[in-house]
């Protein structure tokens, strides 16, 4: 753990730290990437299925939490500009070095399973437009071929991120210049934006939905671990957390208004890629097969970059001997961390083998949301720890707030299936039995694991 007093890049004898070069556009775009992805182009559908034809309303309700959470992130990335994020500030809020593991672990094993949906959703519909495969085979040799990417290295694994989030919201921009074309000739039926169709009345639904909707708006919490590379992270991050949340919720709602006045709930709650059914029916001619896609290479972009996330967290608490060190193993010449890839891979695949993309989506919602639970709840714990410099305070409601929505969310109320709960459970034990596992083989050799990476 960091010690009080040390400067930022000196603990734990470094003596330099990270080249502040990313700035607050940088930043901004960083956010409306990794937000944008698999969420909308995969589970619009679903998330029609638990409302009916008011679609935007559980987006909109989605949009609204993330913004409470966000605010917490905003005042502790400005307290604390360091990478590591919601560990970090688990760290400095308990002090308690198994609840800064279990974060960091839920963290990492939210982006497996987050993979894992995108591979399932890479492996339906979309595919299909091109060649007819089933569909866990169709997401296992997806999962092989981000693998291949992930190994391959760090920088080429980046450039192929740029490039797919540029076509990936030039797909969604597509699907609003559709909306944008059938209210100007009259076609669709706007009217159905307002309909509610759930099984277990509006507010059930609305708050289901919501729950599932929230996988489209993760991502916007990565950004904090680009905090010690900001150039002004103070008065950068709250600028570039909050307006990427803005820019990716206004074209969420936009998409989702477009899907349900061009296609009937019942379409599009059945179908696997349920904006290529918006492309289908559209007055505006666009190449299904080329939205198709653009469809596939959006969900690899959003798989590639959390295996990216996973595989680093893996590498990084075996360096640091929270687990075994066996899973911090690199390549000798291609200077990737090996063995994180492939546990983390042979994770997702158990996953992908075993779960619909609905399941293993809400299981990345709730494991995140208990992770969010925690971090509304360390800012308002760390208010006691004064920090010398400027940073961003979030209204005290906002936390609370967030930390209430969270945790409402995360409970059964919602109408989540039993056995996302039981996949959380299950992760979260394996990690729990790597923590016994690595505490028992530290003290056999006469060393105590402590958390020093935060």
């Amino acid at each position: 753990m960091g010690e009080p007093g040390l400067k930022q890049g000196q603990a734990h004898g470094q003596t330099h730290g990270l080249r502040k070069v990313i700035g607050r556009r940088v930043l901004l775009l960083f956010v409306i990437g990794d937000i944008l992805g698999a969420g909308i182009y995969a589970l619009a559908g679903k998330v029609a299925g638990h409302v009916g034809g008011a679609l935007w309303v559980p987006f909109l309700a989605a949009f609204v939490l993330a913004a409470l959470t966000a605010t917490a992130y905003a005042e502790l990335v400005g307290k604390y500009p360091q990478a590591a994020g919601a560990a970090l500030y688990a760290n400095k809020a308990f002090a308690i070095p198994f609840v800064t593991f279990i974060v960091a672990f839920a963290v990492m094993m939210s982006g497996i399973t987050s993979a894992g949906a995108a591979a399932r959703a890479f492996g339906g519909q979309y595919l299909a437009e091109f060649v007819s495969l089933p569909t866990v085979l169709g997401a296992l040799i997806f999962l092989a071929l981000i693998s291949l990417v992930n190994f391959a290295g760090i920088s080429e694994s980046v450039r192929v991120n740029v490039v797919l989030t540029l076509v990936e919201a030039f797909g969604l921009l597509v699907i609003i210049a559709i909306g944008v074309f059938a209210l100007l000739t009259g076609d669709g039926e706007p009217a159905r934006a307002l309909e509610f169709h759930p099984a277990n009345g509006a507010f059930l639904g609305v708050l289901g939905g919501t729950a599932l909707a929230f996988y489209a708006l993760l991502g916007f919490e990565d950004s904090v671990n680009l905090a010690e590379e900001a150039t002004d992270p103070h008065r950068d991050f709250p600028w570039a957390l909050f307006g990427g949340l803005a820019v990716a919720g206004l074209i969420y709602l936009a998409v989702a208004f477009t899907a349900t006045m061009l296609v009937d709930t019942a379409t599009l709650a059945t179908s696997t890629g349920p904006l290529l059914e918006v492309v289908k029916v559209a007055g505006l001619a666009f190449p299904p097969k080329l939205f198709a896609l653009i469809a596939l290479l959006a969900v690899g972009n959003s798989a590639l970059i959390n295996m990216l996330m996973a595989s680093r967290l893996v590498y990084g608490m075996a360096r640091e001997k929270i687990i075994p060190p066996l899973f911090g193993a690199v390549h000798p010449t291609r200077a990737t961390p090996w063995v994180a890839i492939l546990c983390t891979v042979g994770v997702a695949a158990v996953l992908v083998a075993t779960g619909d993309v609905g399941g293993l989506a809400d299981t990345t919602v709730l494991l995140l949301l208990c992770v969010f639970t925690l971090v509304n709840v360390s800012v308002l714990v760390l208010r006691r720890d004064a920090v010398p410099h400027p940073h961003f305070r979030a209204p005290t409601w906002a936390p609370v707030l967030g930390a209430v929505a969270c945790l409402v969310l995360a409970l059964p109320v919602t109408g989540r299936d039993g056995a996302v709960y039981l996949r959380a459970l299950a992760l979260l034990g394996a990690g729990t039995l790597l923590w016994v596992i690595n505490r028992l083989v530290s003290r056999s050799t006469a060393t105590s694991p402590e958390v020093r990476s935060f």
